[in-house]
């Protein structure tokens, strides 16, 4: 976007302030809808953790998506922008007796991830339907704290634990009708995800009657400029000669499911931040200070995550380098060193791109600081979809004082 057209938007809406472009969004899911369906029975679930706007979650669900949800709250969301039970799936991670209780009566179907839990589950709810998560003993992702597959993870039950899920099965007359994988998330090699789909497939041999086969998402995106991008058509034809051999042996054409989160909203997502401060340290480093922070994409901090960061203000500046930091007292607040950028100068805005996925989703208000406000682009359509916090709303959640 242009900078006026920035300004602008900062002049109804305040600064920092997330955008969203819906056709990027919409040509993401279109891209896995046609890449990704060379088996003809494939459905996708939408990863809602990593954007749970209401309004962004429902352009996508309106594409014929289900949910991936992985807390009660996700799954109340999915179902309050109109997502039918059936359509959603709630993969909860150490679940408790109250989650589990919540989600069966909402008619929402579980994915159990731990023998204890499945004989639980079992024990209050003999004759039901239910999904099983397996760890396949393979993770990849982009950063080693992504990765949910493997001999370490917390995630899934093990995959040489077969015999014990069946056995619980049979003895509450549970119905196991999918069983699940996720390896880990932001992956663009396609090694990795076909491995793991020949094991789940292993397992799947072993389960009679199964009505879908989950390979869970983690799609990657190049947010590096030269990051080669997931071939999303190769592992596409790739997985269709898995499934067909699979079918084949199995008796039945099983459904094969995704969930994508990051790959549909990434890209479409700009967090746009002001230059108030722009110094010298004393190894002569040239640190830009912005007016949003950690609070606002935590992920550089986290994980160490690179983001593509423009000068939308100086496109044409002479080039040089800068570490970019935010306004939070935590000196883990950088959104990264050394970015080769055209001259910042004070008063600048800078775009800090593929922000779409797991920016607001994990945003806080540490340092009593208020949420910006997010506003979705759809054609020449500009919609606030969510206003910028207040100090007063701040100030509500804790009631009155005494």
């Amino acid at each position: 976007m242009k900078v006026s057209q920035i300004t602008n938007l900062f002049e109804q809406y305040g600064s920092p302030l997330y955008v969203y472009d819906a056709e990027q969004i919409r040509t993401r899911v279109v891209q896995l809808q046609t890449d990704l369906t060379q088996y003809a029975h494939t459905d996708f679930l939408y990863a809602i953790k990593a954007n749970y706007n209401p309004h962004i979650v429902k352009i996508i669900t309106d594409m014929g998506v289900g949910i991936d949800a992985v807390s009660v709250e996700e799954v109340e969301l999915a179902l309050h922008v109109g997502v039918a039970p059936s359509r959603i799936m709630f993969t909860g991670n150490n679940m408790t007796d109250s989650e589990m209780h919540r989600v069966h009566e909402l008619g929402v179907l579980l994915n159990i991830g731990s023998l204890s839990r499945l004989k639980k589950f079992g024990v209050a709810y003999p004759g039901s339907s239910v999904c099983v998560r397996f760890n396949p003993n393979i993770g990849i992702a982009s950063h080693e704290t992504n990765i949910t597959g493997g001999a370490d993870s917390k995630f899934g039950i093990s995959f040489k634990s077969v015999e014990s899920v069946t056995e619980i099965a049979m003895k509450y007359n549970l119905q196991i009708v999918g069983i699940h994988q996720h390896i880990g998330s932001g992956w663009l090699r396609t090694r990795e995800p076909l491995l793991a789909l020949d094991v789940i497939l292993d397992i799947a041999a072993q389960i009679p009657n199964l009505n879908f086969i989950d390979v869970g998402g983690g799609f990657g995106i190049p947010y590096h400029r030269d990051d080669a991008p997931l071939d999303t058509k190769f592992l596409g034809a790739r997985i269709k000669d898995r499934m067909v051999e699979f079918t084949d042996a199995y008796g039945t054409e099983v459904t094969l499911r995704f969930e994508p989160g990051r790959y549909f909203v990434a890209e479409s997502g700009t967090l746009y931040t002001e230059v108030n401060t722009i110094k010298e340290t004393i190894s002569r480093r040239t640190v830009v200070g912005t007016n949003t922070g950690m609070n606002h994409l935590v992920r550089p901090a986290m994980y160490g995550s690179y983001h593509p960061i423009e000068n939308i203000s100086n496109p044409n500046g002479e080039k040089k380098e800068y570490d970019i930091t935010g306004n939070i007292c935590e000196c883990a607040d950088y959104f990264g060193k050394d970015y080769l950028l055209p001259d910042v100068r004070e008063g600048d805005i800078l775009a800090i791109g593929c922000a779409g996925a797991y920016g607001m989703s994990m945003a806080s208000n540490y340092q009593f600081r208020m949420l910006p406000a997010e506003v979705l682009i759809d054609g020449d359509t500009v919609r606030c979809i969510r206003p910028r916090q207040q100090f007063e709303e701040l100030l509500a959640v804790y009631g009155t004082l005494t």
